[in-house]
């Protein structure tokens, strides 16, 4: 299997191309702020085929490259219903304060073509298997992606802006919610294997077993104790 991530755009957002190999087709993961020329340099490396974008939450910093990156390849977009507003309107998701400076060098809208993803859907793209979960918390319509284990390959847990390495997403923007980053937490990320690999957001790569045993807040969740409020990490 190839995965290949880049941080993209000022707040560092890492977008994901998955692919069985080289030279096959693909899925776009949070193609965000910025993203565009990086997606392209990764398609031509790999020779890549996109064939959807994926979103693991409707934040700019994680949609802002969607029309652009699905017009060009005339791919659909998937994302939570609970989250597909802020394609068109992004201030809402992240307040007038963060969102004005931003405006006039975004472009904002839905491409042509928008699925919408529900919680236990199992999508098969580009000849691979995504598990979705719903995880709200960061914000109401977040999801994850899990790649069940193939091979030698571990399983792979595209995260997004639920579990960090270290930390956690931040509750504090429009629709978020500390109580429900917990029990996603609790719901989504304790039940997974010590041995899988985790793919977020933002910063590095870790996995469940690291999180598990030095994570404060995953180590609280499991522990049966409320966590703390959460940092301000990303959008």
């Amino acid at each position: 299997m190839l995965i290949a991530g880049f941080p993209a755009g000022a707040w560092g957002t890492n977008c994901y191309l998955v692919a069985p190999a080289a030279g096959e087709e693909c899925v776009i993961i949070d193609p965000g702020h910025q993203a565009t020329e990086g997606v392209e340099e990764a398609l031509e490396k790999h020779r890549l085929k996109p064939v959807a974008v994926v979103l693991t939450h409707g934040h700019i910093d994680h949609v802002a490259s969607v029309v652009p990156v699905c017009g060009a390849h005339d791919v659909p977009a998937w994302i939570h219903p609970d989250d597909r507003y802020m394609m068109s309107d992004p201030e809402k998701g992240i307040g007038r304060a963060i969102g004005m400076p931003l405006m006039g060098e975004l472009t904002v809208g839905e491409p042509d073509d928008v699925q919408e993803l529900s919680d236990g859907a199992q999508l098969s793209l580009a000849g691979l298997d995504f598990h979705v979960a719903h995880a709200p918390g960061h914000t109401k319509g977040s999801v994850t992606f899990r790649m069940p284990e193939a091979a030698d390959v571990p399983q792979v847990f595209f995260s997004g802006d639920l579990l960090f390495a270290g930390s956690i997403g931040r509750t504090d923007l429009p629709g978020g919610s500390h109580e429900d980053i917990l029990e996603s937490l609790g719901r989504v990320c304790l039940p997974l294997d010590d041995s899988t690999v985790v793919l977020s957001g933002h910063g590095p790569q870790t996995t469940i077993g690291q999180e598990r045993a030095t994570n404060p807040y995953l180590r609280q969740v499991a522990a049966g104790q409320g966590a703390g409020q959460a940092p301000r990490r990303g959008m």
